[in-house]
């Protein structure tokens, strides 16, 4: 005999958010998303500051880094970048927990990595948050998405508009959700 699925019966009122830090007071919080929208996503705004502006909220970014318009790192702080990594336009880097990219990985057009999520059986939706690594050479490309709690491994590839929902192992390549 089959189960039930029983949906679950939702009250977001009651969300506390337990467990997330957000890393910075809210004055820096709201310095930095000023910077971000007036000036760190503009196409006029040059890439070769954009890594300098990171590290002056914190980030850890290596050398030659090029980080493209349209950019948007959630909060600076929980993010680390290594030597000659490309970040492609219009690139999210939704960085509740850290995100670490090695280096010469390349981060996509479009490409979302994402280190937020929820609690499905949580009737008050909290969060299930968790960080993400892109190992060194590492290529996620165009419109692809990495999920929290994910290592896309040494020199995989995270194909366009593919989701990576578990970890990718070194030198896979994941195309529209099947790993090759």
């Amino acid at each position: 005999m089959a189960e039930t699925a029983v949906p679950i019966r939702r009250s977001l009122r009651g969300f506390t958010g337990a467990g997330y830090d957000k890393g910075r007071p809210l004055l820096v919080q709201a310095v930095w998303f000023a910077v971000l929208s007036l000036v760190f996503v503009k196409w006029w705004f040059p890439a070769r500051w954009r890594p300098a502006l990171l590290r002056a909220f914190g980030a850890r970014i290596g050398r030659r880094v090029v980080i493209r318009h349209g950019v948007r790192v959630h909060w600076p702080w929980k993010l680390a970048v290594g030597d000659d990594v490309w970040i492609g336009e219009d690139a999210w880097l939704l960085n509740l927990e850290d995100i670490t990219i090695g280096s010469d990985a390349c981060v996509s057009q479009g490409a979302l990595l994402c280190t937020g999520s929820h609690l499905r059986r949580s009737p008050t939706f909290e969060f299930d948050n968790g960080p993400i690594t892109v190992e060194p050479g590492a290529w996620i490309a165009a419109k692809a998405v990495v999920l929290r709690g994910v290592t896309v491994g040494r020199g995989s590839v995270v194909g366009a508009a593919a989701v990576a929902h578990r970890d990718v192992a070194p030198g896979k390549v994941v195309t529209t959700g099947v790993t090759a």
